[in-house]
């Protein structure tokens, strides 16, 4: 039986990977390191702590993590505040649709809990999430399970009545971990994620409806 609806937010409710790649292309610029597209893409559902760890010891960087960590926060706050953002298309008529059914919606996302709320709230959407979980609560991020089971233990929810709508590798292997059902967003923005551990893989919200989450039980 479905309890919940978990939702990742970068790639899923909002098309947030190109203007992260504008905010990170900048910085990578200004520490005189290079990353290719793959090793862009590998961090794609990860934290910012967990993806700037590795950076940083790849590139031996001499600057502590929580500073590389702030510099991408501040620079994603300040174009989420200064510029246009795009919710993903039909996102709002799907939110609208699970809610009807009294069905809870929460958020399990990478980003800080500050830049959740704020993309959110400027979308008009904030209604709809009676729960949100920020990266930075979390020990283990993606693809580690801890963050959807944190999500569901705060909805109320058993982890198995749970669906997940994830659009990265690393967010599916997540939800699977956490013996949830999970459906795999493919948004083209988020490079090429191997979504096939996923109960169900789409590329347009339209074709998302209520019966077809409760069928994947």
């Amino acid at each position: 039986m479905l309890e919940a609806v978990i939702f990742d937010m970068d790639g899923v409710l909002i098309d947030s990977e190109p203007f992260h790649l504008v905010v990170n292309e900048k910085i990578f610029a200004n520490l005189g390191i290079n990353l290719s597209e793959d090793e862009y893409h590998s961090f794609i559902g990860t934290t910012h702590k967990d993806m700037w760890t590795t950076i940083k010891k790849r590139y031996n960087l001499p600057q502590p993590v929580p500073e590389l960590v702030n510099m991408q926060v501040s620079g994603n706050i300040n174009y989420i505040k200064n510029e246009e953002i795009k919710q993903i298309k039909g996102i709002t008529d799907l939110l609208s649709r699970i809610a009807r059914e009294n069905i809870k919606i929460g958020i399990a996302s990478s980003s800080p809990t500050e830049v959740i709320e704020l993309v959110i709230n400027k979308l008009g959407i904030g209604e709809y999430f009676s729960s949100i979980v920020g990266g930075e609560e979390i020990k283990k991020g993606k693809p580690a399970p801890d963050i959807f089971l944190k999500a569901a233990k705060r909805l109320k929810a058993k982890p198995s009545a749970c669906i997940v709508i994830e659009d990265s590798k690393n967010g599916v292997l997540a939800a699977k971990a956490a013996e949830m059902k999970c459906v795999g967003f493919k948004n083209p923005n988020s490079g090429n994620q191997d979504l096939t551990k996923a109960d169900l893989i789409v590329d347009k919200y339209n074709s998302l409806n209520v019966s077809t989450l409760r069928n994947l039980f």
